[in-house]
C-alpha cells in the first residue's frame, strides 16, 4: 500500500514552542537598547538595523519550522495552518503608539506579511503562476492595490518553500522602490531559511 500523504495520514503527537510571548518581548527589550543611529562615516548599517534583520530572520525561521513539520507529517494542514496564525499574533500585535519602537517594528511587521501569506498559500496548495512574470506584474500593481500584490508575492513564497528558486535579479529594478520589492527581500530571506531547514525535524512526544 502505498504512503499516505501529509493530508491524509493522522499526524504523530508533537510538542513544540515556536514562537512565545516572551521571546518577542525579549527581541523587543534588545532593540531598545540598540544604536539605530550610528555613525555618519562609518560603512556598516547601525547595530539596530542589523539586530533588526537578526530578528526578521529568526521569525521567518519559527514559521518555516512549522511549514517542515507539516510536510514531514508531524502536523496536518489544519495544524499548521492555526500554528502559523498563533505565531502571527504574537509577531503583528500592535504597539503602543508612544512606543518609541513603533514605527521601527510597525515598518519590520509590514515587510513579514508575505512570509505568513506564503505559507498559507503554500499550505493551500494555491500558488500556481510563472514567478518572473508574478515578480513583474506585482511591482507594477503594489501602489494602486497591495492586496493583490501581496498575493501575487504570496504566490512567489509558497513556490520557495516547495523548492522553487530564488533569483536575485528579482530585487533589481531601474523604477522606484515599492513595498513589492520589500516582500521580494523577505521572500529571499525565506529562500534562505528553507535551505537551513533542509534536515530540520522533531521527534513526536507522548501527550503529557
Amino acid at each position: 500500500m502505498a504512503k499516505k500523504s501529509a493530508k491524509e495520514q493522522e499526524p504523530m503527537k508533537l510538542f513544540y514552542i515556536f514562537y512565545s510571548d516572551e521571546r518577542w518581548n525579549n527581541w523587543l527589550s534588545t532593540l531598545r537598547e540598540a544604536d539605530f543611529e550610528g555613525d555618519a562615516d562609518a560603512e556598516e548599517m547601525p547595530e539596530g538595523f542589523r539586530m533588526l534583520q537578526s530578528f526578521v530572520e529568526d521569525i521567518t525561521i519559527s514559521v518555516l519550522k512549522i511549514v517542515k513539520l507539516y510536510q514531514n507529517e508531524r502536523f496536518s494542514k489544519d495544524e499548521a495552518i492555526e500554528k502559523i496564525g498563533v505565531v502571527e499574533g504574537i509577531v503583528m500585535a500592535d504597539l503602543p503608539e508612544d512606543d518609541d519602537l513603533c514605527g521601527i517594528v510597525g515598518g519590520m511587521q509590514l515587510s513579514l506579511l508575505p512570509l505568513f501569506a506564503s505559507c498559507r498559500a503554500f499550505l493551500q496548495e494555491e500558488y500556481e503562476g510563472d514567478a518572473k512574470a508574478l515578480v513583474k506584474d506585482g511591482r507594477k500593481i503594489a501602489e494602486e492595490n497591495p492586496e493583490e500584490a501581496l498575493m501575487m508575492a504570496a504566490k512567489i513564497g509558497a513556490q520557495i518553500i516547495d523548492g522553487g528558486k530564488f533569483s536575485a535579479t528579482w530585487l533589481k529594478t531601474k523604477d522606484e522602490p515599492t513595498i513589492f520589492d520589500e516582500w521580494l527581500a523577505e521572500i529571499e530571506t525565506m529562500s534562505e531559511a528553507v535551505k537551513s531547514l533542509k534536515k530540520f525535524d522533531e521527534e513526536p512526544g507522548d501527550a503529557s
